[in-house]
């Protein structure tokens, strides 16, 4: 996990789950920013899919993690951003597959649907495990417009 640098973000339904993620990162020594938010208020989750997400897509950022109640509206609007391959993973085989196969560069997560230690675990094997290159590469390049 050397040289990296994790924009994270997760709205009012995923709020729970970014402070444990951020608990694990600091344990991690993993340099990190939160683009919020930052208490259970309603919020809207484009707005901070899309913050996350431009920053990954510029470099600012290696990687991006981002949480709502399902991980689907996240993963929706981060897939909108040029550059920007977001998975949403609820399982360690998703998670790997995500970063061997397909480059994810954010990780979505669904705080309702995936409790704290699986979630952990998850985020783990994402950060933990590399994109394959070879065949893949072909495939990851057609992705992009």
């Amino acid at each position: 996990m050397e040289n990296l640098k994790i924009a994270i973000g997760a709205d009012h339904g995923g709020f729970r789950l970014k402070e444990k993620i951020i608990e694990y990162l600091r344990e991690k020594n993993v340099e990190f920013k939160d683009f919020g938010t930052f208490d259970e208020e309603s919020c809207n989750y484009p707005d901070i899919a899309k913050k996350v997400s431009l920053e990954v897509a510029t470099g600012n950022f290696n990687k991006g993690i981002l949480i709502c109640g399902t991980g689907i509206g996240m993963s929706i609007v981060a897939n909108k951003t040029k550059g920007i391959r977001a998975a949403l993973c609820a399982d360690t085989f998703s998670a790997k597959a995500s970063r061997a196969h397909n480059n994810a560069n954010i990780l979505c997560l669904g705080q309702r649907v995936t409790g704290e230690g699986l979630a952990l675990e998850i985020l783990d094997t994402w950060l933990n495990s590399s994109f394959e290159s070879g065949r893949h590469k072909t495939r990851v390049d057609m992705i992009e417009c």
